[in-house]
């Protein structure tokens, strides 16, 4: 697989398959090789997976793969209690019977069977668990309401050239048919993170920066693109590179976070940062995570003026921030706190870094790399 970060939640990933009995290799240009023919365990314990909030796809895999799967309830951002019940409800009717018990789910089936699935919620984890899950069912998987991201399109893509037989990803209907056994041996690179190319577009437009991200699909920043012509920032395109330049006056907008093709929860941290210097009252509407606003009380030690309600973030623009000691509550709040403290008057300290580490590839160095006056201090 090409393009890979390397991030902290990969390694804790790779390590964790490895325990459970596959070779896995990361070479240094972003290529990661995977033989899963030694794969002997279906269950990941706690201590594998505390720190990863993505072990629950290993709960579609080892289903998928052994009919039975034991996962302890994944770790990551200390972010709030994020429910994995569209999950469960796509487990139980591929066939499967599931427990959780102890902050263990356990799943195990004689046989999975193919079967119309409905998420009650857009969910792209659910979206993409039971992909993997339903890729070697019986019959014909039908995931209604699926998500769309573009991530959710690159995991069809990827198992479809493994021999996977999917369909309509990308759109809220995705059809699954069964195959025997998945022959592997492809090669793979995966799309480029829109998420990242958000952060530094957002980053950008804050500082008032020339910046050129490279290396992007444009389409999957619609939403962002849209905001940002709104707010007066400039926003040129070409086929892989997205340019921003900032220096103009931010205007006040307001917000909603929404599955894809919407706009993303996960720039909802970074594009407060720039909202609460721009000129007048902005709002943003989460949407999607309840808990997406710890980042506030950090940024109001910086000058912004935040005010919550429910789901609801009223942000009154100001005309500096000032730098503070402030801390990372989780992974996109970081980048948030690392893009106000490159707005700051000042200089800025941000605190459990580890949370970015989850979700950057050297951010700091990048961000060194157009101009940024950062470092990394190990305390």
């Amino acid at each position: 697989i090409e393009n890979v970060p390397n991030i902290s939640d990969i390694m804790v990933l790779k390590d964790t398959v490895t325990q459970l009995g596959a070779k896995i290799e990361f070479e240094d240009n972003n290529t990661i090789t995977i033989d899963p023919r030694g794969l002997h365990s279906y269950s990941a314990p706690y201590e594998m997976v505390k720190c990863l909030r993505a072990s629950y796809y290993l709960l579609g895999a080892l289903l998928g793969r052994f009919k039975k799967a034991e996962v302890a309830s994944p770790g990551g951002c200390d972010f709030g209690f994020r429910p994995i019940d569209q999950h469960i409800k796509g487990f139980k009717a591929l066939g499967a019977e599931v427990t959780v018990e102890h902050g263990i789910v356990r799943a195990k089936a004689d046989k999975l069977a193919g079967n119309e699935i409905y998420l009650d919620v857009v969910s792209v984890g659910a979206t993409i668990n039971l992909m993997l899950a339903a890729v070697k069912a019986e019959g014909v998987t039908t995931i209604e309401n699926a998500a769309k991201e573009p991530h959710v399109v690159d995991v069809a893509n990827f198992l479809n050239t493994m021999g996977a037989n999917i369909k309509g990803a990308g759109t809220d209907v995705i059809k699954i048919i069964g195959v025997d056994s998945l022959p592997g041996g492809a090669t793979y690179s995966i799309i480029p993170d829109q998420i990242e190319t958000g952060t530094f577009m957002i980053a950008a437009a804050a500082t008032g920066g020339d910046v050129t991200v490279r290396n992007v699909i444009p389409k999957h920043m619609d939403s962002l693109t849209a905001k940002l012509l709104e707010m007066n920032v400039n926003v040129i395109e070409g086929e892989d590179w997205i340019r921003v330049v900032g220096g103009n006056r931010i205007k006040r907008a307001n917000i909603k976070t929404l599955p894809y093709p919407g706009f993303p929860t996960d720039l909802h941290p970074p594009i407060a940062v720039l909202l609460s210097i721009a000129d007048g009252t902005s709002t943003i509407t989460e949407g999607i995570w309840d808990s997406r606003f710890q980042y506030v009380d950090e940024l109001k030690r910086m000058g912004a003026l935040i005010k919550v309600d429910g789901r609801i973030a009223v942000i009154e623009g100001v005309k500096k921030l000032t730098g503070a000691p402030i801390k990372a509550t989780d992974l996109r709040a970081g980048a948030a706190m690392v893009i106000a403290g490159l707005v700051a008057e000042g200089k800025t300290e941000v605190h459990n870094v580890k949370y970015i580490d989850r979700g950057y590839e050297k951010f700091e160095e990048k961000l060194r790399g157009i101009g940024a006056d950062i470092i990394r201090v190990e305390m």
